[in-house]
């Protein structure tokens, strides 16, 4: 046996290990959540370290209790998902508009100090949440927004645009020149060959950064804490969250539920631009 063909097995060994440790890092905490989602707390105190819940103890009443409005007796998850949805949504669309043109101008444009502009984007990352959440706040409170979604949603724009523009510009920088040239020779201006060209290719690049931007404004606490905490009607889920797992009176399998509530719609969203996520729209589309 050479040396390359003992790599190629031991390799080929030590792959699937990998793959197994991980998956099983990320799937058993999430499985114990999702069981203790459908176990009555009675179940639940006579035996916590059970890994498999009975037929006679599967229950779905924990979700039923956290998606019910407040008015009804429930915990309102509803609500504090729509509110969540709209937030992020709209991060996700504010932001894009930003560094699309951001980080074309970036990959494409030359100017003075345009290879440092990326580091500098990304210094924001080097201030501390807490550090810019007072000034921000007191800002919005002066333009009457500090209580809104749509303020939050412009607060988190200016968390996300500098990593949004960092990765799309790693995307477009890989597309060839000699695209545009060629656009430019058929007569497109450079605003029709970004649009009708440059978008439709790095679309892999756009639905990545987008779910990004999503994941960062769906879980995001400390600014919707600061904005939203003095009017529950606007809370977002992960809000309604922290109000479970600091009330007492909770039993911890509603709260368990109220995790994968604010789980799952991330992970379908996942699995459902998976394939935009993983296909290259750029492969063949030099011809030179």
């Amino acid at each position: 046996m050479t040396r390359a063909q003992f790599e190629d097995r031991l390799f080929g060994v030590l792959r699937w290990f990998v793959i197994a440790f991980l998956a099983v890092i990320t799937v058993a905490p999430f499985y114990y959540m999702v069981l203790l989602s459908v176990k009555p707390i009675d179940a639940l105190l006579l035996d916590p370290g059970s890994l498999w819940v009975s037929t006679k103890d599967f229950t779905l009443s924990t979700y039923r209790d956290v998606l019910k409005s407040t008015d009804d007796g429930g915990q309102g998850f509803v609500k504090f998902l729509l509110n969540s949805a709209l937030v992020s949504l709209g991060t996700v669309i504010l932001t894009l508009l930003a560094a699309v043109p951001g980080a074309y101008a970036v990959s494409r444009l030359k100017f003075f100090g345009h290879r440092q502009v990326s580091a500098l984007f990304l210094a924001v990352y080097l201030f501390p949440a807490t550090l810019l959440a007072v000034p921000l706040f007191v800002i919005f409170a002066k333009l009457g927004l500090s209580s809104s979604l749509v303020g939050l949603a412009i607060v988190y724009v200016a968390q996300t645009v500098p990593v949004a523009i960092y990765m799309l510009k790693n995307y477009l920088v890989t597309i060839p020149a000699s695209i545009e040239e060629a656009a430019a020779i058929d007569g497109a201006g450079r605003l029709q060959t970004v649009r009708k060209v440059i978008l439709p290719l790095a679309l892999p690049s756009l639905m990545a950064t987008g779910l990004y931007v999503f994941m960062i404004a769906w879980n995001e606490f400390l600014f919707a804490l600061l904005f939203l905490a003095a009017d529950p009607e606007k809370w977002t889920v992960s809000l309604g969250l922290a109000q479970l797992s600091n009330g007492v009176e909770v039993p911890k399998t509603i709260l368990m539920a109220g995790s994968v509530v604010l789980t799952i719609p991330v992970v379908l969203l996942f699995f459902a631009a998976e394939r935009m996520l993983t296909e290259g729209l750029t492969s063949g589309a030099d011809k030179s």
